[in-house]
């Protein structure tokens, strides 16, 4: 009997996780297949919601234990309603010095929350669209890795400020 119920119970568990984040506007993830190509682009599309407050965003990430670098660089660009284009090229620590990944997680696939913009307002109304691919170069070599082994998942999240009761 108790076997049957562990998947009814799973669900609920991943409900409460998701549903209890009060910071949350925005939080998607897609998958990517066995390894992440370099010119695979993964993108979302956003619908802000207001042009008044302020909201921080992140790229997420998934990783497993194939992942081999210590970081990784990403290219990021937002297209906004009307067709202006920020590019940012980003480089975030995935692993301390002795080679521990820094996510979280207990098991094999570790969840990265890394920062990409702070107290960003939308002034445009309408679809903003982000752009996320990974620029990763292996030390003394011209060209780019073409295929990014350990990368499971790649999401993108709006956050509203965390506002300090002082």
């Amino acid at each position: 009997m108790l076997r049957n119920n562990i998947p009814l119970f799973l669900l609920l568990v991943f409900i409460m996780f998701t549903s209890c984040d009060p910071n949350r506007v925005f939080d998607v993830y897609q998958p990517v297949p066995n390894k992440w190509h370099k010119d695979s682009v993964v993108s979302f599309t956003i619908t802000p919601p207001d042009s008044i407050n302020a909201y921080d965003l992140f790229v997420n990430l998934r990783n497993t234990n194939a992942y081999k670098y210590n970081n990784l660089f990403l290219i990021v660009e937002m297209v906004f309603p009307h067709g202006k284009t920020v590019t940012d090229t980003l480089e975030y620590k995935m692993a301390d010095p002795s080679g521990k990944f820094l996510g979280t997680g207990l098991a094999d696939i570790k969840e990265n929350k890394l920062w990409y913009k702070e107290q960003v307002v939308f002034k445009e109304k309408g679809n903003y669209v982000v752009n996320i691919q990974h620029a990763m170069r292996e030390n003394g070599k011209v060209n780019g890795v073409v295929e990014l082994e350990g990368i499971t998942d790649v999401g993108f999240r709006i956050e509203n400020l965390v506002k300090n009761n002082d």
